[in-house]
């Protein structure tokens, strides 16, 4: 059972949740080359075969067993919603939206996760969360506008990346109970395997285009299993059980603007100095929303015990 650190920051943590964003930004850009020769199910469906691979062998080799019975219901949710509908979604997506786009608009998760978390899991919103978000959203705001400006966007790409935020947001807030029971390894091999077997319907659909795909978008595919699912999920797993919700979610503000850079530089899809600001104020909203409250210094024969209460509660 993980425990999450309210008090000094976890250095773990933060590591892992630097892999997970920089992998899950390369994922944006992978899916948008890879789509180009495989449907959005197909794809799906092999990055999650790929990553359950991967994640089985390591399960097996650390003998962590199988995850408690009060985890499943969170594995369970997470691998039909997250793994599932999400990637499927957003896959489709991507082949109507550019990638900058796509990893805008499925920003706004967070949001959502940072509402659903504070309302179901009861972690509360802080002000700095609030004011992060904010941010972050603006600076989303501004990308996108600018790139529809610019006649890349269209509505149905929208609308699917939109319910890819949904199903994404649902998945995390399902995620954060099932981690108080089971290791991040854990979750994220039983949700990915459950993901994989959500997407078998669509088993012919990959035989046939893997026949047929060139061989740099089947690595494309493996690559999406390997790293952006099985390594960065289970990095998220890892962070997640150690901060709320809440500031995970908006620390993935930062994807939209790494996929801006790596679109730019694998994809040729060049923004413009107004996306490229967009990007900076994402960035500035996570250090907004990951950044603490200077504590007043006090004598300690006046201070309160619930001073000392609200001086270790999460910023």
């Amino acid at each position: 059972m993980q425990q999450e650190n309210t008090g000094r920051v976890d250095k773990g943590a933060v590591a892992a949740a630097t892999i997970t964003v920089v992998l899950w930004a390369s994922a944006f850009v992978s899916i948008r080359s890879a789509g180009a020769e495989y449907g959005p199910g197909a794809l799906a469906l092999g990055r999650l075969l790929s990553g359950t691979v991967v994640l089985g062998v390591l399960w097996a080799i650390r003998r962590e067993g199988l995850p408690p019975r009060a985890a499943w219901p969170g594995i369970v949710t997470a691998g039909v919603l997250w793994f599932g509908a999400y990637m499927v979604a957003l896959n489709w997506g991507e082949q109507l939206v550019d990638a900058g786009t796509a990893s805008l608009v499925v920003n706004i998760g967070p949001i959502l996760i940072a509402l659903l978390g504070g309302w179901l899991l009861k972690e509360g919103i802080s002000p700095r969360l609030v004011v992060g978000m904010a941010v972050s959203f603006a600076g989303a705001a501004v990308v996108g506008l600018s790139m529809s400006g610019e006649g890349r966007a269209s509505v149905g790409g929208v609308l699917l990346c939109l319910v890819a935020a949904v199903t994404y947001a649902a998945g995390v807030v399902s995620q954060k109970p099932a981690l108080r029971h089971a290791s991040a390894l854990q979750f994220t091999t039983f949700a990915c395997g459950i993901g994989a077997l959500a997407c078998l319907p669509f088993a012919g659909q990959l035989a046939e285009q893997a026949a047929d795909a060139p061989a740099g978008a089947t690595l494309n595919m493996v690559y999406l299993g390997v790293f952006p699912t099985a390594l960065a999920f289970t990095t998220w797993g890892y962070a997640l059980a150690r901060t709320s919700a809440g500031k995970m979610g908006a620390t993935t503000y930062a994807v939209p603007a790494l996929v801006v850079a790596m679109s730019w530089l694998f994809l040729g899809e060049v923004p413009g100095l107004v996306t490229l600001a967009g990007g900076l104020l994402c960035l500035a909203g996570v250090a907004v929303s990951r950044s603490r409250a200077r504590r007043r210094a006090t004598p300690a024969p006046e201070a309160s015990p619930q001073g000392l209460m609200d001086a270790h509660t999460p910023g």
